[in-house]
């Protein structure tokens, strides 16, 4: 099975491209998950879950916020006195996954513990354990939080489709452009249905892009046009 890890996420940046109102994200790895080999970049659910922070309390945010800041941490000598680093990726994942949990357990069913559930679930992935990742990813979906079950169906359709799984990925990504959601656009889920097809089939792959190159909206326009150079088709 092919190892599927959050690094693999921040080699494409259409998805972010053509994500309403969060341009200013492109470029910043680290305020982003990653995950996924089929050429999507998901807008971080941090992100996406700053819409909704007036909504939740401050205790919430804050441990939200604080194993955010574990994850984004650098690694090597802090950077300023304020700064989180730490020694090795290694020592920085085993930190930011006990601080996801925390939230996870502690904030159940809340919109922070669902973000946990998907950081939990990346790492998971990132680390191998397919099983884990999948029982994770589940999670999040099966809250019915809308914003966060369309992350959660990119990641697992990628996970399944590492597993050789392909038809089972594709409903999940179909699903999503069937019903987009503010942070997952219809045009970012057809490309990610597009990179995801060409595997098998390249012409279809094109097809679910081409429309899009006539899109009154520049940055879902020129995602489709570097989209269609990106196809990786066998």
């Amino acid at each position: 099975m092919d190892r599927v890890t959050r690094k693999d996420l921040k080699r494409d940046k259409f998805a972010l491209e053509v994500q309403h109102g969060l341009e200013y994200v492109s470029g910043h790895r680290k305020t982003m998950i990653r995950y996924g080999v089929i050429g999507v970049v998901v807008v971080a659910l941090a992100v996406g879950f700053f819409f909704y922070r007036r909504h939740e309390s401050n205790v919430r945010q804050q441990a939200f916020e604080a194993a955010m800041r574990i994850e984004n941490a650098t690694i090597g000598p802090p950077q300023t006195e304020y700064a989180i680093a730490y020694p090795t990726d290694a020592e920085r994942n085993t930190a930011a996954r006990k601080a996801w949990a925390d939230v996870a357990s502690r904030y159940s069913g809340s919109n922070e513990g669902v973000v946990a559930e998907y950081f939990l679930g990346a790492h998971a992935a990132d680390d191998g354990k397919v099983k884990e990742a999948e029982k994770r990813f589940l999670a999040v979906i099966d809250t019915g939080k809308t914003e966060y079950v369309s992350f959660a169906k990119l990641a697992l359709a990628q996970l399944y489709v590492s597993q050789g799984k392909q038809a089972e990925g594709e409903k999940l990504i179909q699903s999503i452009v069937d019903h987009p959601t503010t942070l997952v656009s219809k045009e970012s889920a057809t490309i990610a249905l597009a990179h995801l097809v060409a595997a098998r089939d390249c012409d279809k792959a094109r097809k679910l892009i081409e429309p899009l190159r006539g899109s009154e909206r520049t940055e879902v326009s020129q995602a489709a046009i570097r989209a269609l150079g990106e196809l990786s088709c066998k």
